[in-house]
């Protein structure tokens, strides 16, 4: 058995390992662009809330997923080749898992082009996918929309990257 000094440097170092790769986590975000309705299910799906009395109190990482939907440069509109994805991420959610679950649709843009329009092209392109789950049978009370313009790049050192044009769902709390 560990002494009290030592068991509180090993609780330091494992602290200082989780916020050290907490912080480099958008560094290694990933954009999914074709996952079965089983891995959106595995992506979505909350955490077990922790075991241990000493980790009680960290804050879980937020369920997310970062989707790339193809949508015309500057529109709203899905293109049929994000079909295949959509109508998987509509069955996940109306699977036995995540029915009960709420989750936000997040519309992002590049940095191309002015905040208030990338603001609002952003919201119209949550909105366009929100609606589309909607016509998939997901209910309208699960979900919530919202734009983000280019706040939130998932590659900010390539700010006109088309992998910051994407869209992201999050499990509500």
């Amino acid at each position: 058995r560990q002494t009290p000094d030592r068991e509180r440097s090993s609780m330091k170092r494992l602290l200082f390992s989780l916020a050290l790769i907490f912080s480099f986590a958008p560094a290694f975000a990933q954009l999914v662009q074709q996952a079965s309705k089983e891995d959106l299910i595995d992506k979505l799906t909350p955490p077990a809330p922790p075991t241990t009395r000493s980790l009680r109190n960290l804050a879980p990482k937020p369920v997310t997923v970062d989707l790339s939907i193809n949508i015309d440069f500057d529109s709203a509109r899905l293109k049929a080749s994000s079909k295949p994805l959509h109508n998987n991420l509509a069955q996940a959610m109306t699977s036995e898992r995540l029915s009960a679950l709420k989750f936000k649709v997040e519309g992002h843009t590049d940095a191309k082009g002015k905040n208030e329009y990338n603001q609002e092209l952003s919201a119209r392109r949550a909105l366009a996918v929100q609606a589309y789950l909607i016509d998939q049978n997901v209910a309208a009370e699960r979900l919530q929309a919202e734009g983000k313009g280019a706040s939130e790049l998932l590659v900010p050192e390539k700010p006109l990257a088309s992998e910051n044009r994407r869209v992201r769902i999050t499990l509500l709390p």
